[in-house]
């Protein structure tokens, strides 16, 4: 695990979030989740462990996340190749590498909320 912050949040209640869960366990096996951020990123502190422990919660197998610790400067592998420009950045994947969906620190809800609803409506 090359980011601290993904470490899953212990105080996290997967039952208060049962439908992300679900969504996020349906899939655990089809998907590759790409988490870019940074330790000393308030926003990762803040948004990671939780979404640690969804993927946790949904037994999505470690060698489906990959994880990418960038420097202050947010430079780090595949910054260019996917285009990542805030942090956290999470680009969740087929096998075959497609892009499905993709959160950004300022999106409106926790990534595993946000993910869980975005995977739900393009993989339904």
């Amino acid at each position: 695990m090359s980011l601290e912050t993904m470490r899953p949040n212990p105080t996290w209640d997967a039952a208060s979030y049962e439908s992300a869960v679900d969504t996020l366990e349906a899939h655990n096996d089809e998907l590759v989740y790409k988490v870019w951020g940074g330790d000393w990123c308030k926003d990762c502190r803040a948004l990671l462990p939780d979404f640690g422990a969804a993927l946790e919660a949904a037994d999505v197998p470690a060698d489906r996340i990959e994880e990418f610790a960038l420097d202050r400067d947010k430079q780090g592998p595949g910054v260019e190749e996917y285009d990542i420009e805030y942090i956290p950045t999470i680009v969740v994947e087929t096998d075959e590498g497609e892009e499905v969906t993709r959160f950004v620190e300022d999106a409106d809800r926790p990534p595993a909320i946000w993910l869980a609803d975005r995977l739900e409506a393009a993989l339904s």
